[in-house]
C-alpha cells in the first residue's frame, strides 16, 4: 500500500511541492497504519505495523525514521548523552526535528553534500571550528564515505571535549576491513561496497582499532530483539560509543 500511496503522489506533485506538503502527506499515509501493535519513540506514532522497505528495515509512515534512527534516539535517551554542545552529521529529519526542540542543548547539524537538513557543511576531514568544542557527535553512517577515514577520526577527536563521547554506525561485515581505492565507479562500488557512493565496509574490530589509534576510547553496543519488537528495531545492530 505505501509503494502505490507514494507513486502516485509523486506522479501528482511536483519535487518543490511534494518537500512542502510532505509532513501533511506522511500523516495522512499514517492514518492507514494506526495501531496499537507498534510504537514509533520518535514521533509518537502508534501503529497496526511499520512499512517494510526492500532491504526489511521497518519504517515509520509518520515520521519516516528508519530502525537505526529509533534506536539512536533510545541510546542517547538512554545513556544521558543529551548534554551541552551537540554535533550531529548528516541528521535523518525526524531525528533532527526532535532534537532541534530540545533547549537544554545546543544542537549543531552538519551536511556536506546538501542532502539533510543542516546549520553547517562541514568537512568531516578539516572541521573549521575550535579544539573541545562539542560534548558529543554522532557520526551515523559518515565514516563508509570518507577516504581519508584516519584524518575524519582525528578531527572528530579533536573537537570533542576531554571527557566528551561520539556515537558511530557503519554497516559492518565479518572478519577484516574492505577498502580498495582503485575502485572508484559508482557501479563498481556498488559492487564492491553495498552502495554506489561508499568506499568500504568496516568491520566491527577494524573500525575500533582505528578509533583507538586516534585516541578514543571504544565501547561496543550490541542490541538483539525478541519477536515482539514493539519499537521496529533491527533484529542485530551494533553501535560504537567512543569518548576521550
Amino acid at each position: 500500500m505505501y509503494q502505490f500511496l507514494k507513486n502516485r503522489i509523486q506522479c501528482i506533485l511536483p519535487k518543490r511541492l511534494l518537500k512542502r506538503f510532505e509532513p501533511a502527506i506522511r500523516n495522512g499515509i499514517y492514518q492507514f497504519y494506526k495501531g496499537k501493535k507498534y510504537r514509533c519513540n520518535i514521533c509518537d506514532a502508534h501503529l497496526k505495523s511499520f512499512i517494510e522497505l526492500p532491504n526489511k528495515d521497518l519504517l515509520c509512515p509518520r515520521c519516516a525514521s528508519l530502525p537505526r534512527t529509533r534506536r539512536l534516539f533510545e541510546i542517547l535517551n538512554n545513556e544521558n548523552l543529551l548534554q551541552g554542545t551537540v554535533l550531529h552529521f548528516s541528521p535523518p529529519l525526524s531525528l533532527y526535528q526532535q532534537l532541534k526542540q530540545i533547549t537544554d542543548i545546543q544542537y549543531i547539524s552538519s551536511d556536506f553534500e546538501n542532502e539533510f537538513l543542516a546549520d553547517k557543511t562541514y568537512d568531516l576531514t578539516n572541521i573549521t571550528t575550535d579544539d573541545s568544542t562539542f560534548d558529543l557527535f554522532i557520526a551515523y553512517h559518515v565514516l563508509e564515505h570518507i577516504e581519508a577515514d584516519i584524518q575524519a577520526m582525528q578531527e572528530l577527536f579533536r573537537v570533542t571535549k576531554k571527557g566528551g563521547k561520539g556515537l558511530i554506525q557503519t554497516p559492518f561485515k565479518s572478519g577484516a576491513i574492505y577498502e580498495d581505492f582503485s575502485i572508484k565507479t559508482p557501479s563498481e562500488r556498488l559492487a564492491h561496497f553495498g552502495q554506489a557512493d561508499h568506499v568500504r565496509v568496516y568491520s566491527v574490530d577494524g573500525l575500533v582499532e582505528r578509533l583507538v589509534s586516534v585516541g578514543f576510547e571504544v565501547e561496543v553496543l550490541t542490541f538483539s530483539e525478541d519477536a515482539g519488537n514493539y519499537y521496529g528495531y533491527k533484529m542485530t545492530e551494533t553501535v560504537l560509543l567512543v569518548g576521550r
